[in-house]
C-alpha cells in the first residue's frame, strides 16, 4: 500500500512593496559643514585661537603689576578709555567681551557635541584598555574645561566684579589684586595656582589638536609643532601665576 504525500509551496507568498510614501525610508537633510564633525572641529580651533590670544593679552597686562600700581592702573584704565573720544567710554573693552563670551560658548557647544557623537557611534566600549597617554588627554579636556569654567566665574566676581574681594568694586584695579592674593587668604592663591595649571594643561592638549585640525601637523613639523604647544603653555602658566604668587609671598606689597 503505498500512501501519497503532496508537497506543499516552499515559501509563503511574498507581497510586493507597495510603492507608497508612507512606506519609503526618510532621507536625513546634510548637515552642513558645521554639524559635520570636522566643522565642529574647526569651531574648537578658531574659538580656541581667539581665547589664546586673550590670554597672551591678559598675561602681559598682569605683569604690568611688577612695574607698580600705577602701570597697573593705567593699563586697566587704558582698557575702558580706548576709542575715545571717537567712541564711547569702555566700548573696545565690551567688545573684547563680546567675542570672548560667544568664542567660549561656542567652544563648549563643539566640544559636548563631539563628545555625544563619539558616545552614539561607539555605544560598547572597547575590550582593550586606551592608552594612558589618551586617557590623559581625555580626563584633562573634560574635567579640566570644567574647572576653568568655574574658575572663570570666581575670578570675575573676585577682581572685576568685586563681589568677593576684600576691597570692593570701587578700589582700584591694583588695590582689589593685592587684596585679592594677599597672604592671609592663600587658599586663593591656592585655587588659582590649580586653576591655572589646568589651563595650561588643557592648552597643550588643544594647541596641538588645532594644529591637527587646521591641517599643519605632518612628520615633518609634528616634533616643532609639539614643542610650541607646550613652550606657549608653560610661558602663560608662569605669566599668569608670577604676579599672585609675588604678591602671597610678599614680593609685591
Amino acid at each position: 500500500m503505498t500512501a501519497t504525500i503532496e508537497r506543499g509551496a516552499a515559501t509563503a507568498p511574498v507581497t510586493a512593496p507597495q510603492n507608497s510614501s508612507k512606506n519609503a525610508p526618510t532621507r536625513k537633510k546634510p548637515a552642513g559643514f558645521l554639524g559635520s564633525s570636522n566643522g565642529k572641529k574647526v569651531v574648537m580651533a578658531v574659538t580656541g585661537a581667539v581665547m589664546v590670544l586673550f590670554l597672551v593679552g591678559h598675561m602681559l597686562g598682569n605683569l604690568k603689576i611688577f612695574f607698580g600700581r600705577d602701570s597697573f592702573n593705567d593699563y586697566a584704565h587704558a582698557l575702558r578709555t580706548l576709542l575715545e573720544p571717537l567712541a564711547p567710554y569702555r566700548t573696545l573693552l565690551t567688545l573684547i567681551e563680546v567675542v570672548l563670551v560667544a568664542s567660549v560658548v561656542l567652544h563648549m557647544w563643539a566640544a559636548i557635541s563631539l563628545a555625544r557623537r563619539a558616545g552614539k557611534a561607539r555605544p560598547v566600549k572597547y575590550v582593550a584598555k586606551k592608552s594612558q597617554a589618551n586617557g590623559y588627554a581625555t580626563h584633562i579636556m573634560r574635567f579640566g574645561g570644567l574647572t576653568i569654567v568655574l574658575f572663570i566665574v570666581w575670578h570675575l566676581l573676585d577682581l572685576t566684579f568685586g563681589v568677593v574681594n576684600p576691597k570692593g568694586f570701587d578700589a582700584a584695579p591694583a588695590d582689589r589684586m593685592i587684596a585679592g592674593f594677599d597672604a592671609s587668604r592663600w587658599w586663593v592663591t591656592l585655587i588659582y595656582f590649580v586653576a591655572v595649571v589646568m589651563v595650561g594643561l588643557h592648552l597643550r592638549h588643544g594647541i596641538w589638536s588645532a594644529f591637527q585640525t587646521l591641517g599643519w601637523a605632518n612628520r615633518t613639523r609634528n616634533q616643532a609643532l609639539r614643542v610650541s604647544a607646550a613652550l606657549l603653555s608653560a610661558v602663560l602658566v608662569i605669566g599668569f601665576l608670577a604676579p599672585p604668587l609675588a604678591i602671597t609671598f610678599g614680593v609685591i606689597k
